[in-house]
């Protein structure tokens, strides 16, 4: 009798993040990465939403099309910045009325020009008023944000994790991070987490470095810490890009393979739209496409 494996490994499960395109020949990008991506068979793909509602429109239009042409299932963004609540929960009703069930509810970046971020008084204020208000037009299954070093805003750590169990509280159903490159951090969050009472999924969300400048630069933005030793791996190779892609292959093969050691079995990656770099990893993860296991 062949011996039985105790506790099995659950399956591997991904989704994918795109942003709307600005021009026609980046459109055309986006959705040969959609095509190349698709038969992975994604929990979900969320399109981004601009800080300001700027790409409103188009974050509709893509989602629209996503789900009406592809199979898969959608999850636009929402934000606090640039509408009112009634506006929001239109927007929300929308999706609903299309079949959209699932939501990222984010606070928001500050818009262009604006040094730090203000609520409007009429508008949902923060991420927690955003999922209650969301609670209340539908019942959505919704993502939210999570920080593994730290809100770049937020007073401290301890008050950053209160704040992401109050979201999942109110009824969030995950929380996808930003992203990050010590993975040390991430499970060392997970544990407080843990300690804390979060039981909801926290999704690791991986970034795929196409070029490294520019990521550092993003980095600053957005509060994730580079490593020193992935300055060095990069170092001198600015305008190698080939090379760049070829490292960061490996980078992130490396860093979802010791995630997965420490039993993390879901990913959420940052695509920015190219699906080459993406795609490599998932295969190292194990996953392959419907077509090619139909054929097997």
């Amino acid at each position: 009798m062949a011996e039985q494996i105790a506790n099995p490994r659950p399956p591997v499960q991904v989704s994918f993040e795109f942003f709307p395109p600005q021009t026609e020949k980046m459109e055309e990008l986006l959705w040969a990465s959609i095509a190349r991506l698709a038969p992975l068979r994604p929990r979900f793909v969320s399109v981004t939403y601009g800080a300001d509602g700027s790409t409103r429109d188009r974050t509709h239009r893509i989602v629209s099309r996503i789900a009406r042409e592809t199979g898969l299932v959608a999850s636009p963004h929402l934000t606090c910045v640039g509408a009112d609540r009634a506006s929001i929960d239109e927007i929300a009703r929308g999706y609903w009325d299309e079949g959209i069930r699932h939501l990222v509810a984010l606070r928001g970046d500050p818009p262009q020009g604006a040094s730090r971020y203000e609520p409007r008084p009429d508008g949902y204020a923060y991420a927690l008023d955003l999922v209650q208000g969301l609670r209340k037009v539908a019942d959505f299954d919704l993502s939210v944000a999570a920080y593994p070093e730290v809100h770049p805003e937020a007073p401290d750590a301890d008050f950053d994790l209160d704040y992401l169990k109050i979201k999942l509280d109110a009824g969030a159903n995950r929380a996808i991070t930003q992203f990050f490159f010590d993975t040390g951090n991430f499970l060392r969050f997970r544990d407080r987490c843990a300690a804390r009472g979060i039981t909801a999924p926290i999704v690791p969300g991986i970034l795929p470095i196409t070029r490294f400048r520019q990521m550092v630069n993003f980095a600053a933005r957005c509060g994730a810490q580079v490593p020193a030793w992935l300055h060095e791996r990069f170092e001198g190779l600015d305008d190698d890009l080939e090379t760049q892609r070829m490292l960061a292959a490996a980078i992130a093969i490396e860093q979802v393979a010791t995630l997965r050691r420490h039993g993390v079995d879901e990913f959420h990656f940052y695509t920015l739209n190219r699906a080459e770099l993406t795609y490599a990893i998932c295969h190292a993860l194990g996953l392959r496409p419907v077509a090619d296991e139909a054929a097997a």
